[in-house]
């Protein structure tokens, strides 16, 4: 009976919010790795960017969501890029699995004052699953199998960049999906989110050994019309071709300003080809009373470094 009601909170809490079929996106992409939010980033830099990302949410709370992704993106060419991600997410008894591939074009305006423009389109798959194999049989006689379905979609993006600034903006999931498998009349087949990511990085000079690095993150959900905001500031460091950094990030839904939903200090350190990242989201909501904040670790590497012949791709 436990199980059947556990089952049963699942399915309504899929009904009324609808699966996003993505990967979870919290302050991953503040860890050196834009591209996991935008395809749009796909081989900016002169190597081979490998980031692996670990999320524990809600720790302390039995089977809550914890993901684990792998991204990487190169030049290809002195104009291009490509990239991947493949992620798995796992809430309870509800798991999702899939991947992306991505490209970018990169456009240069006037190479002498940094002007660029970036377009790109990815490809994604993902594999929904309700799992009732920990479920016990003689006391849920109408489950008999898992519901499971695989969802194939795209996203587009763009990027513009003058100097130090730039700004993304970016569709997800752009197709309506099918997914027949489970309640039609209660599971909204719209997955489309948008969101725009930008940010200013202000030095003194190309010299300087200091950068303050302001930016925000905003995503809107089409099919409930749910939004939220990230305020980020990031004070970095360098020694050369090393940096570290600290900073922070603030999230709130945008019909509670006052309300964050969380704050997190975020740390990292590039050490030659190697980085780490770590981020704590102190949890500012009714959760509270059950865990105090989620886990976000970044591990990277930097491979095979090339200089190309466009700036565009520095």
């Amino acid at each position: 009976m436990k199980r059947s009601i556990v089952f049963l909170m699942c399915m309504n809490l899929f009904f009324a919010k609808g699966q996003e079929l993505t990967i979870p996106q919290l302050s991953q992409y503040l860890s050196d790795n834009p591209f996991l939010m935008s395809p749009s980033f796909a081989g900016i830099g002169n190597y081979v960017k490998v980031r692996m990302n670990g999320v524990t949410q809600w720790v302390g709370i039995q089977d809550a969501p914890d993901t684990q992704s792998l991204s990487a993106d190169v030049r290809l060419g002195n104009r291009s890029g490509i990239g991947m991600v493949i992620y798995n997410d796992s809430n309870g008894e509800t798991k999702q699995r899939g991947g992306k591939v991505s490209f970018a074009h990169h456009l240069t305006i006037d190479k002498y004052n940094d002007h660029y423009f970036s377009f790109a389109l990815s490809f994604n798959l993902n594999q929904f699953r309700i799992d009732t194999e920990n479920f016990d049989p003689n006391n849920d006689q109408a489950i008999v199998n898992d519901r499971s379905s695989s969802n194939p979609n795209f996203d587009v993006g763009v990027l513009y960049r003058r100097e130090r600034f730039y700004l993304s903006v970016n569709a997800s999931n752009i197709l309506n999906k099918e997914f027949k498998k489970f309640n039609p009349v209660f599971e909204p087949n719209t997955l489309r989110n948008y969101y725009v990511y930008s940010g200013y990085k202000f030095r003194k000079s190309r010299r300087a050994d200091f950068e303050i690095e302001p930016s925000v993150f905003f995503q809107y959900f089409e099919s409930d019309g749910r939004s939220i905001t990230d305020i980020n500031t990031k004070f970095k460091w360098f020694d050369f071709l090393d940096y570290y950094y600290a900073g922070f990030t603030y999230r709130f839904l945008n019909d509670q300003l006052g309300s964050p939903l969380y704050i997190a200090p975020i740390v990292g350190i590039k050490k030659g080809d190697f980085y780490f990242g770590y981020s704590y989201q102190v949890i500012m909501n009714e959760i509270l009373g059950y865990s105090t904040g989620t886990h976000v670790v970044t591990l990277g590497i930097d491979l095979f470094q090339g200089i190309s012949n466009c700036t565009c791709t520095y």
